[in-house]
């Protein structure tokens, strides 16, 4: 299964789906000993520490300070991580809005944070932008 490469085929079905809650980015210094019961969506080691992707009531019991609390929107598409410019033509229209993203990729599918106060904007603009596709 290596996924869709062309980018037209790409927008047409990329099938956005809001997922429940609301996630926070959060920074540590070094994996917490108990990272596995923070169940993380993501995280990631940058050279100042570890960035977490934390459901907000799970970052908040957890005492970390957080950054503003997003919602995530999974692009149903089976987008192949060698597709060229899927993210871009996303992340740019929903720019031209003013919207900002944070987009990460897993193997199958792209997922975008986007600012809980935004999001039904975002999901009316990705359809628009399917449509268009």
């Amino acid at each position: 299964m290596s996924g869709e490469t062309n980018l037209d085929a790409l927008l047409k079905s990329m099938r956005p789906v809001l997922r429940d809650g609301e996630f926070v980015f959060c920074t540590t210094p070094e994996p917490p000993p108990d990272l596995g019961a923070l169940e993380p969506v993501g995280f990631f080691r940058e050279d100042e520490g570890l960035t977490l992707i934390l459901r907000r009531e799970r970052a908040e019991a957890a005492g970390f300070q957080c950054s503003a609390a997003f919602r995530m929107v999974t692009l149903s598409v089976h987008s192949s991580l060698e597709a060229v410019g899927f993210l871009a033509a996303i992340t740019s229209w929903l720019a031209t809005h003013g919207i900002s993203v944070n987009p990460v990729s897993g193997y199958y599918h792209d997922h975008l944070f986007v600012l809980a106060d935004r999001v039904e904007e975002c999901l009316s603009l990705l359809t628009e932008l399917s449509l268009q596709g």
